[in-house]
């Protein structure tokens, strides 16, 4: 029998996908959910197995019963250290491109995770592939207010990821503050591709219509980060958790407050120090991933469109202004919306329903007043249904159930916030099915209008994003 030498994976011989890319992450959960999109199914089918999920029975128990409850769930599903040597990324890269439906396009979005990015896909009736994908990995003996022991821990581990996988750059995040107690119990990898998995360029060649375009979507956001060594760097805290850099210092009120309600205790806090310019932060393409996209499309004669994005509520309000666009042109009103959040979110119940999407990255406070200022700048809607997704975790920087309140309030004759999501917010947490259950309530809106053409959209991207600082090249 052929042997694989410790250390790395022949090809197939890895670790499934399903297995290696953390339950409830944004990669996955967008892939699943825009391919199901273009199946013309919803997300019924998607709860978050093994992610720390259904916890509301522990809504009002005490905070170290709760936190054993989280870590214990997620435990269930997160790699052992030993199998981090047994991940194969082109395994990866074939389990997202063959959950697709094997028809041919007419172009593909690739690149940063965004929820907006898969009803961009759906308006196009296109797929959308991650430029990278995340994975969580046991940390035995760990602490939530231990970075330089987390980032040693990391250390070893990426190094036996990258024995079998060099196309790979490793950005480990440890972050209290969007994680809680589970940065002390797992550590989360945020793999990049520094090239084109094979199995993309192949998904492109067998499945593009001749001269379709792709688009890469790029999150421009940066933050500041430790050189670990080649492939492997470290960054404390994340632009998801709503906070700043510096609200991670060791003095920072905010971060006591993060801490004490992650179980961990502030005296301990001493991260690495970070000398160097601001990076891309974990969502960002590499570098080499875009060039090798460049390439590619250039060989094979596909026109290649970038989306910048300076910030998600930017790609999040100009894909919100092209549905209204879009269902109107359709002969819908276009006057119902729905505020998304984090994994709440269904594609294809949607546009069955003749609704405008609008999604928040998560719960913050950041997260709800843009699409508050969103609202107060378009047109009026005569219905407004929010889906708040609980973090399952308290911060200070997160909003308050009346500050959903005020988004709905928006609209004009149904002000709607989901009752479920709402209950035992914030510490709960609800799968991405509620979203669907939720939406198949909508009244229906068929049939759904045409595909979007490509230069519509990139149009209607430029004339709505361009006051938000999205940049479409």
């Amino acid at each position: 029998m052929h042997k694989v030498r410790k250390g790395l994976t022949a090809d197939g011989a890895g670790l499934a996908g399903d297995r290696v890319v953390a339950a409830g992450s944004a990669a996955r959960v967008l892939v699943a959910a825009t391919a199901r999109a273009l199946r013309g199914t919803d997300c019924a089918d998607l709860g978050h197995p093994g992610h720390p999920g259904p916890l509301s029975r522990f809504a009002g128990a005490p905070e170290p019963v709760r936190r054993a409850a989280v870590i214990r769930a997620a435990g269930r599903v997160a790699l052992t250290p030993g199998q981090t040597a047994e991940v194969d990324a082109g395994r990866v890269a074939r389990w997202f491109a063959d959950q697709y439906p094997r028809r041919r396009y007419p172009g593909a979005l690739i690149g940063s995770p965004h929820g907006a990015a898969a009803h961009l896909a759906m308006a196009l009736g296109v797929p959308w592939l991650p430029a990278g994908f995340e994975m969580t990995v046991h940390w035995a003996q760990g602490a939530v207010d231990r970075p330089q022991a987390a980032l040693d821990h990391g250390a070893t581990l990426t190094a036996r990821l990258l024995g079998g996988n060099a196309d790979l750059h490793v950005r480990q995040v440890h972050c209290p503050a969007s994680r809680g107690a589970l940065a002390g119990a797992t550590v989360a990898l945020a793999a990049r591709w520094r090239s084109v998995p094979a199995a993309y360029a192949r998904f492109l060649a067998d499945r593009l219509e001749p001269g379709a375009p792709v688009l890469l979507l790029r999150d421009a956001r940066t933050w500041p980060v430790f050189d670990s060594a080649p492939g492997h760097s470290f960054q404390v805290g994340c632009p998801g958790s709503g906070l700043d850099p510096v609200d991670f210092h060791p003095d920072s009120h905010a971060l006591r407050q993060v801490l004490r309600s992650a179980g961990g205790d502030g005296t301990q806090w001493a991260p690495p120090e970070v000398t160097a310019p601001p990076e891309p932060a974990e969502h960002g393409v590499d570098s080499g991933f875009e060039a090798g996209v460049r390439e590619w499309t250039g060989r094979h004669g596909h026109p290649l469109h970038r989306v910048l994005v300076p910030r998600p509520e930017a790609l999040s309000a100009a894909t919100a202004d092209l549905y209204r666009r879009w269902l109107r042109a359709a002969g819908k009103t276009g006057d119902r919306l729905v505020v998304e959040c984090g994994r709440l979110l269904d594609p294809w119940q949607v546009v069955r329903a003749g609704m405008v999407p609008y999604w928040c990255e998560n719960a913050t406070r950041r997260s709800v007043e843009a699409v508050e200022w969103w609202l107060a700048g378009s047109e009026p809607f005569s219905s407004v249904d929010v889906l708040p997704e609980p973090p399952g975790l308290r911060s200070p920087a997160l909003a308050g159930l009346p500050q959903w309140l005020a988004v709905a309030g928006f609209g004009r004759r149904r002000r709607a916030l989901d009752r479920t999501s709402a209950r035992g917010y914030p510490v709960t947490s609800v799968p991405t099915r509620r979203a669907t259950e939720v939406l198949r309530a909508q009244p229906y809106d068929l049939p759904t209008p045409p595909p979007m053409t490509v230069p519509d959209a990139l149009a209607a991207l430029r004339d709505g994003g361009a006051h938000q600082g999205l940049l479409v090249c």
